[in-house]
């Protein structure tokens, strides 16, 4: 698969700037960070930076608490989003925003979903999500899975699938890293499992589901922490 250039298409022309409020966005990828952010209504007063930084190894993006305010009330915890500006290939390097705009909306998207699966933990569980998150191989894939799930049912399927086959047919990225999201990850047949599934209920059904589904993951993933 060839390097996906930038593009602008009607899917950015939809996001409303008041998507904005109590986040911290670069310009560059404001319109692709407003449309995912328009998927996520819950989010709309949640203090959120969506931060440039070299330090991220192993990943491109990462969505993380800021430690400090998870001292305070819920509604003021403030959340990161970090992103690589470039990432290696085989034989060059890729600046973030060159990536199309499906696929950097997909990619938000997915950290998006983390985000709230944080909000729905308490302090000490969000710390427990931490410590699991780097012990356990299992616990990441469940949590990453969880991320997808969030995004799937808020109507992100079809972004969500153009990120993984842009990373599992990119022949230029690592396969070190294809690897990775291949056995963590919801894979494309899944993702399009649970659009199948939502797209067969009416919208009071789905939105119904949609609740329960998402409280039982956290749940589930919440008891294996206290185990």
């Amino acid at each position: 698969m060839g390097i996906q250039q930038s593009t602008t298409n009607n899917t950015l022309l939809s996001a409303p700037k008041h998507l904005s409020r109590n986040k911290r966005i670069p310009k560059i990828l404001e319109n692709q960070i407003l449309t995912a952010l328009a998927h996520y209504p819950e989010l709309k007063n949640t203090n959120i930076r969506f931060v440039f930084t070299r330090k991220l190894k192993s990943s491109i993006m990462a969505a993380r608490p800021v430690v400090q305010t998870l001292l305070g009330p819920r509604h003021q915890r403030t959340y990161e989003i970090l992103i690589k500006p470039v990432f290696k290939l085989r034989h060059s390097i890729q600046p973030i925003h060159r990536v199309s705009d499906e696929v950097l909306i997909g990619w938000i998207g997915h950290e998006l979903g983390h985000i709230m699966d944080y909000e729905q933990r308490t302090t000490l569980r969000v710390a427990k999500f931490g410590l699991l998150y780097w012990l356990s191989k299992r616990y990441i894939r469940k949590a990453e899975r969880v991320a997808d799930t969030f995004a799937v049912n808020r109507g992100m399927g079809s972004y969500i699938l153009a990120t993984k086959d842009y990373i599992l047919s990119h022949a230029e990225l690592p396969q070190k890293y294809k690897d990775k999201i291949a056995r963590l990850y919801l894979s494309p047949d899944d993702i399009v499992e649970l659009v199948a599934k939502l797209e067969e209920k009416n919208s009071t059904e789905k939105q119904e589901e949609l609740i329960k589904e998402e409280t039982d993951i956290v749940e589930e993933i919440n008891t294996e922490s206290n185990s």
